[in-house]
């Protein structure tokens, strides 16, 4: 997917760009929890974000240079650790207009756009130099990527919808403050990947629930019923929490299937995430999830993806971050912290 916008004169698109329900909630959530924590955890992972940053402005993965998705994940960390400052912003989005005309697949495009969003806050206005009508270029590059099973794909001209895509794809359109098209259909895509477990698959051919998909699904359920769980039908929700607890692993953390042998931290907060919101986090030892996450925090800034990684990255902090946000008013969380 490309921008393909060219320069015109100052447009102020950025403003155009709605504050998407589903993100801002997540956001918000996890920062009144980050608040919480100890005042000295939130500083060491601050710190070891920002001088993630690069010279481009953008971050990186564990390998290469400045890449969207890792970007992406680095600036909401900081802010929900309130330490998107200003400069942070500058930089980052000299390295986002760089990317602008990059071709780019449905993951990076949402890191692009939601980028642009959070620097937009702070008056950088990555898209000032887009055409009026970039809006609508960009919802007809989205459908462009529709399957005939109603939802979206990671290629174009894709045979079979994704979950994980056809979410991005919703808040992105969220993002852009336009009504997602054929919602009827994504909602019977959805309801198809649901398994007899009561989770869900990413696509079609599987019969193996996963942690990440089920977490998608929900999502994706939970916008185009106008953000409110509870109007899910109670089935769905149901079994759906339900699946998601069964993954909790003995060390702590959930499992990403009910074949994988250990917790990963992605896996966790997904589904520590879903269970917020189907007000089933009850359901779980939240103390031992805590504690997994804490576990793979590492002394100097950043988190591992589980008790087997070796290195942090920026993606897997924005995890733990959240992971210890969500669960961060249990009692005796400070006995448990380093």
């Amino acid at each position: 997917m490309r921008w393909t916008s060219p320069p015109t004169a100052r447009q102020h698109p950025v403003s155009a760009m709605q504050s998407s329900s589903y993100l801002i909630d997540l956001n918000a959530r996890l920062a009144e929890g980050v608040t919480k924590l100890p005042a000295e955890l939130r500083s060491r992972h601050a710190t070891y974000l920002l001088t993630s940053q690069n010279a481009d402005g953008g971050f990186s993965g564990r390998e290469g240079g400045s890449d969207l998705y890792y970007t992406g994940f680095a600036l909401r960390g900081l802010a929900v650790l309130d330490a998107l400052t200003p400069e942070v912003c500058r930089r980052a989005s000299k390295f986002l207009v760089g990317r602008l005309n990059d071709q780019v697949s449905v993951v990076d495009f949402f890191s692009l756009l939601y980028s642009c969003f959070l620097v937009g806050m702070a008056g950088e206005d990555v898209l000032a130099g887009s055409a009026p009508d970039w809006p609508e270029r960009v919802a007809a590059a989205l459908e462009s990527f529709r399957t005939p099973d109603g939802g979206y794909a990671k290629a174009v001209a894709g045979s079979s919808g994704s979950v994980y895509h056809t979410f991005l794809v919703v808040l992105s359109y969220e993002l852009l403050g336009k009504p997602i098209p054929a919602g009827t259909e994504i909602v019977r895509f959805v309801h198809g990947r649901q398994r007899d477990d009561g989770g869900f698959v990413e696509i079609a051919p599987m019969k193996r629930s996963g942690t990440n998909p089920t977490a998608a699904a929900i999502g994706t359920l939970q916008i185009l019923s106008a953000g409110n769980p509870s109007a899910l039908p109670p089935t769905i929700r149901t079994t759906a929490a339900d699946f998601l607890a069964a993954m909790a692993a003995p060390e702590g953390g959930l499992r990403g299937n009910s074949r994988a042998p250990v917790a990963d931290l992605l896996s966790t907060f997904t589904g520590l995430w879903t269970l917020a919101q189907l007000n089933g986090v009850a359901a779980i030892d939240g103390v031992a999830t805590c504690r997994f996450a804490l576990a793979v925090e590492m002394p100097t800034g950043g988190f591992r993806g589980g008790l087997w990684d070796e290195r942090a990255d920026v993606e897997y902090t924005f995890y733990g971050l959240g992971c210890l946000g969500l669960l961060a008013d249990l009692q005796g969380f400070s006995s448990h912290a380093p």
